[in-house]
């Protein structure tokens, strides 16, 4: 049986990552040649070829591909494990909560307030991140709990919808689209989302990245959809919160809605992420029950 170390897999992801055996080294900062004999003694280990090497490129064998998969799912557990130990053993333990700004309906202020009125609520570290950012940091054990818009890869989380709104599109008030009364998604073949998805086809895989628009805050892409350069699908609760008179609100009959959810590891049995949770859920559902009155 091979007891594979944490080494060997942090060197080997380095590799099929950069696909470049200098790259690797430089991002591991170490030796180009120790590595080239570490991942050759890697693969004496397990006994099965990982990479494919010629003078010109290196490439993932079909072994080295699910090495790769798995390898990252490992490296993410030991990670989470460290930071969730190092937390829970602190003399002050914090409850830490991903979420990505403003797209939280204008709940997260509540949402905190009745929190700390459980007897198990901790201080909270607030981890704001961009779009996609909220999962990778419950896995890897940066964040305890996370409030964030589906779809989300869900696998190893346990989730609680807390609410579900219309999204609608957002561009500038001078696009000839603006003056319609409403939209489908092929009205706007051609045009991209702020990171870099076609507008027509949330699904569709992205821009190049020197191809994309350069934003990440609201207000930048708040001002690129003023300069017509980006489209963009909020919810409706941040439609309601920030409206500019250089962008027009339009519905888009086959847009999906946007439902707002919170999320945490699975295998979690922290009292005070539970409390977090029934908060947030509270909260949201006395919210919905006013909308609907």
């Amino acid at each position: 049986m091979s007891d594979l170390e944490v080494r060997q897999l942090r060197y080997f992801v380095a590799v099929a990552e950069e696909l470049h055996f200098g790259r690797a080294a430089e991002r591991l900062g170490m030796a180009q040649p120790p590595l080239s004999r570490a991942i050759r003694e890697l693969e004496r280990q397990l006994g099965v070829r990982l990479l494919e090497r010629t003078t010109r490129q290196v490439a993932l064998t079909a072994a080295g591909r699910v090495l790769l998969r798995d390898a990252r799912t490992a490296l993410d557990a030991v990670a989470a494990a460290d930071r969730r130990t190092r937390n829970a053993g602190s003399t002050a333990p914090a409850l830490r909560l991903a979420f990505k700004p403003d797209y939280d309906a204008g709940l997260l202020p509540r949402m905190l307030a009745e929190y700390q009125r459980d007897p198990a609520a901790q201080p909270v570290d607030l981890l704001m991140g961009g779009r996609g950012e909220q999962v990778p940091a419950l896995r890897d054990g940066r964040a305890d709990v996370a409030i964030l818009p589906t779809p989300f890869a869900g696998s190893g989380l346990d989730f609680e919808p807390l609410l579900t709104e219309p999204r609608l599109v957002a561009l500038a008030a001078d696009d000839p689209l603006a003056a319609r009364t409403g939209l489908q998604l092929a009205d706007l073949a051609g045009r991209i989302l702020p990171d870099g998805v076609p507008a027509d086809d949330e699904t569709g895989p992205p821009l190049p990245e020197h191809d994309r628009p350069p934003c990440r805050d609201l207000g930048q892409i708040l001002h690129l959809i003023e300069l017509g350069a980006v489209v963009w699908f909020p919810p409706l609760s941040l439609v309601r919160r920030h409206r500019r008179p250089g962008i027009a609100y339009l519905p888009v009959r086959d847009l999906g809605p946007s439902t707002l959810v919170v999320a945490w590891p699975q295998d979690s049995h922290s009292p005070a992420v539970a409390a977090f949770v029934r908060a947030a859920t509270d909260v949201a559902a006395l919210h919905t029950a006013r909308q609907t009155a």
